[in-house]
C-alpha cells in the first residue's frame, strides 16, 4: 500500500500548528499578568498571547478609553511626586482630564491590552508606562517656541513620498502609517495614525502603487546599501507584505542590509510566539535568505522601561535569538520614565540578558505637545557618564541626539556650543549644503504654575475656536514660560546636585609622590574593597602639551 504523501503547500500550516502546541504547553507555568485587569481577568493565556486577540481588544476610542478606566481604576488614587498633577485624586478626576487631554494631544489614542495590563493603575499618576501613551491635561505645559510637528524634516529629504534619504548610503522607507500603540512622543506625529482634534495627518498607506515609486528609486540609487523599513510600524504590514518588501530590497543587489523597525516585542510581544500568526516566521525567512546571500536582515525594536518586559517578551525574544534574527533595541529618553541611572541600567541589563542589543538612547526630540516629557541635554550626557565603566562595552548604547532640521544622529556630547539650554551641532558627514550647517537644540523651559492656570484657559479657548495645535502654538502667550536665568538656575542647581566638581589644576597621577598624596576615591560599581587613589584620569595628547581630564563616575 502506498504511503500517503502531505501536500506540500500543507506544510507551512503544520508547522505552524506544531510550534502553536509547543508554546500553549510552556504557557501552562506562567502568571497571567493581566489578571487583575477587571475586563480581562478571565481570558485564558492562549486568547491574551494571541495578537488576533490583541487587536480585537486594542482601545482606540474614547468611548473605550472611558469603559476600561471606569472598570479599572480604584476610586482612590495613590499620591504622585507631579506637583501638576496632585489635584487629580479619584477616578473621575483621572478619567475626566485624560479624555480632555486626548482633544490636545498631537497623537491618537491607541492601546494594547498588553501594554495597559503592565500600568499599576492604583498609581496610575506616576507610572512610566501611562507616562507614555496616555496623555493627561493637568501635565501639558507650554511648548517650547522652536517645537515642531516634523522636527526632523523628513519632508524635506524625501525623493519620493515615503522614503527619507538623508544619509550617504542609507534610507528610511515609510511602508505604512499605522503602529499597534500610538507612543504620545512620536517623532512623526505629523503622520502617523489617525488625525485628531488638533492634528490633521498626512498618512503613508501600504500601497503598491507607492511602494513601486519606492523600489524603483531605491534600485535607481546604487549609492543606497543600508534601508530601514518602518513608518508606522512594520508590525502592521501583513506577513505577505513583509515578505514581498524584503525579497525586493533583498534581489537590488547594492543594498547589503534590510532593518524592519517595530515597537511589537514592547506592546505585542505574544505575536511572535504566536503559531497560528505568520509574521514572525516571514521575518525569520527573510533573515535565512540575507544570511545565504551574504546580507543582513534584522529587526529594531523599541522599549523604554523595563516594566514592559513580560515572559511573553522573553519567549518572543528567545525564539528570534534561536533562529538566528538579529534585534536591536532603541530608546528614547523620557522625564519621568526612564530619566535616572537605576531605569536605564535596569533596561539595558534586561534587554542584554534576553540577547537584545542595546542599540541607541535618544535625547527626545522637539516635537509638539509634549513638553512635559522632554529632558535637558545635561541628564542625557551625565547618564552617559554614570552608566560607563558599569555595563559591558558591547552592551552600552550610543547616547545620541536627532538633530532638529535635519542634521540626523549626532553622539550628544558632541556639541559644538552648549550655554544656556542652547546647544549648537554641526553634521559634516552629510553631503552638501546640510553637512556645512550648524543645528540647534533647545532645552525645554520649566514654566510657573501660576502662569501655568493661564496657558490652560488659552488651551480651552482654541479648542473652542477649532485651533490646529500649530496655529495653537504660534499664537500661545509666551509669557507663560519661566524667564530664562530662573530656568538656567533652576539646571545649575540639580547638575551640582548630580555630580561633585573635579578639582583643578591636578596633580600628575604618572608621578608616584603626586600620587601618594592623593585621597583614596572609591569608584560606584567597583568592589567595596577597591579604592582608586586618584579623582580622575589625564590623557596627554601626542607630541602636544594638551591635556584632558576625565572623570570615573561609573
Amino acid at each position: 500500500m502506498a504511503r500517503s504523501q502531505t501536500p506540500r503547500s500543507s506544510l507551512p500550516r503544520l508547522t505552524r500548528l506544531l510550534q502553536q502546541h509547543r508554546a500553549q504547553s510552556s504557557f501552562r507555568d506562567q502568571k497571567p499578568y493581566w489578571e487583575h485587569i477587571p475586563p480581562w481577568k478571565d481570558v485564558s493565556t492562549e486568547e491574551f498571547v494571541s495578537y488576533r486577540w490583541q487587536l480585537r481588544n486594542t482601545i482606540a476610542t474614547k468611548q473605550k478609553l472611558y469603559q476600561f478606566l471606569d472598570e479599572t481604576l480604584p476610586d482612590v488614587l495613590g499620591p504622585t511626586t507631579n506637583e501638576q498633577l496632585k489635584k487629580i485624586r479619584t477616578k473621575d478626576d483621572f478619567i475626566a482630564d485624560a479624555v480632555a487631554a486626548i482633544k490636545l494631544a498631537p497623537m491618537a489614542i491607541r492601546l494594547t491590552p498588553h501594554i495597559l495590563s503592565l500600568v499599576d493603575w492604583r498609581n496610575p499618576l506616576d507610572d512610566p508606562l501611562r507616562r507614555q501613551f496616555l496623555p493627561l491635561k493637568s501635565g501639558i505645559i507650554p511648548d517650547h517656541e522652536h517645537l515642531e510637528l516634523d522636527s526632523l524634516h523628513e519632508e524635506k529629504d524625501s525623493p519620493v513620498p515615503g522614503l527619507v534619504h538623508r544619509y550617504p548610503g542609507r534610507a528610511l522607507f515609510l511602508a505604512t502609517s499605522i503602529c499597534p500603540v500610538y507612543c504620545r512622543f512620536c517623532t512623526r506625529s505629523y503622520a502617523v495614525g489617525a488625525s485628531t482634534d488638533t492634528v490633521s495627518k498626512k498618512p503613508q498607506k501600504p500601497s503598491r502603487k507607492r511602494w513601486e515609486v519606492v523600489f524603483e528609486h531605491i534600485a535607481n540609487d546604487e549609492t543606497l546599501q543600508d534601508i530601514v523599513v518602518s513608518g508606522g510600524d512594520a508590525y502592521f504590514l501583513q506577513p505577505e507584505q513583509l515578505t514581498e518588501i524584503g525579497e525586493r530590497l533583498l534581489a537590488i543587489p547594492h543594498i547589503r542590509r534590510v532593518r524592519f523597525a517595530s515597537k511589537g516585542l514592547a506592546v505585542a510581544p505574544g505575536r511572535i510566539i504566536d503559531g497560528s500568526d505568520p509574521w514572525s516566521d516571514a521575518l525569520i525567512d527573510l533573515s535565512k535568505m540575507g544570511r545565504d546571500m551574504g546580507k543582513q536582515v534584522c529587526l529594531h525594536t523599541h522599549i523604554n522601561h523595563v516594566n514592559e518586559i513580560t515572559w511573553v517578551t522573553r519567549m518572543a525574544a528567545n525564539k528570534l535569538f534561536k533562529h538566528g534574527v538579529i534585534v536591536r533595541n532603541q530608546s528614547v529618553l523620557l522625564k519621568g520614565v526612564n530619566n535616572n541611572f537605576k531605569a536605564l541600567s535596569d533596561l539595558i541589563s534586561t534587554l542584554a540578558d534576553i540577547n537584545i542589543q542595546p542599540y541607541y538612547i535618544y535625547q527626545c526630540d522637539m516635537v509638539q505637545g509634549i513638553e512635559d516629557l522632554r529632558t535637558p541635554l545635561t541628564e542625557i550626557i551625565e547618564l552617559d557618564k554614570e552608566l560607563r565603566g558599569t555595563l559591558s562595552g558591547f552592551m552600552m548604547p550610543a547616547m545620541v541626539i536627532d538633530l532638529p532640521g535635519g542634521g540626523g544622529k549626532r553622539l550628544v556630547s558632541t556639541h559644538e556650543t552648549y550655554k544656556d539650554g542652547v546647544a549648537t551641532y554641526k553634521a559634516p558627514g552629510l553631503p552638501g549644503v546640510k553637512g556645512e550647517m550648524t543645528y540647534t537644540y533647545y532645552d525645554p523651559k520649566p514654566v510657573q504654575a501660576a502662569a501655568l492656570e493661564e496657558f490652560r484657559q488659552y488651551q480651552r479657548q482654541a479648542l473652542e475656536r477649532g485651533e490646529t495645535l500649530e496655529q495653537f502654538t504660534q499664537s500661545a502667550p509666551l509669557k507663560s514660560l519661566v524667564p530664562l536665568p530662573v530656568a538656567l538656575k533652576q539646571q545649575e542647581r540639580q547638575q551640582q546636585e548630580r555630580q561633585q566638581p573635579i578639582p583643578i589644576p591636578m596633580p600628575c597621577i604618572t608621578n608616584p609622590h603626586h600620587r601618594s598624596r592623593l585621597p583614596p576615591y572609591k569608584v560606584p560599581g567597583l568592589s567595596t574593597n577597591t579604592a582608586i587613589s586618584t579623582h580622575a584620569a589625564i590623557y596627554y595628547s601626542p607630541s602636544s602639551s594638551t591635556q584632558h581630564s576625565y572623570a570615573a563616575s561609573g
